[in-house]
This record gives C-alpha cells, structure tokens and sequence, in this order.
C-alpha cells in the first residue's frame, strides 16, 4: 500500500493525501508537481519518471490513513534538472 507522504522532499510542502499536484517514482519519493517539471519528472533519488500520485479515498483513509512521516532532502534536488556543466 503507497504510504502517501505529507509533503516534497525537495521544499517541504505540504501534500494532503487527495492532492493531485503530488507525484511520485516507483519507490514512493514524493514531489509537487513544481518541483517535478523543474526536475524533467525525473527523481532525483533513483533516476526514475516521477508521475501522479494515486489519490485514497477518503473513506478509506480511516483505516488506512496516509503517512504522518516527512521526509525533507533538499540538497538532492539542488542539482536535479542539470546537465553536467551546471546548466539546467
């Protein structure tokens, strides 16, 4: 089951679980939708394509809530986007 993570490792903003600005790559690293494009949909962490996260059901979520655990990693998104001069 997708954890759904509460906000973008790479600003820190909030993602409420029935988000549609949230996206995500196969391991569940979580973005919004601007720092996605800003990143070519490409995460960060594994190279993946980074695509809409599935939205729970809101009545589903009562017992099968979404996750309460931020995780916050901005300086790996410092250099997404960059070709290997620097350049984005």
């Amino acid at each position: 089951m997708l954890e759904l993570r509460p906000n973008c490792e790479c600003c820190n903003t909030d993602l409420l679980p029935d988000s549609a600005e949230a996206l995500i790559c196969s391991f569940e690293c979580t973005f919004c939708a601007s720092c996605a494009e800003k990143m070519a949909l490409r995460c960060p962490n594994c190279g993946g394509e980074l695509i809409r996260r599935p939205r729970r059901p809101a009545e589903k979520l009562i017992n099968n809530p979404a996750s309460t655990m931020r995780v916050f990693k901005p300086q790996g998104c410092a250099d997404a986007g960059r070709d290997n001069s620097g350049r984005v």
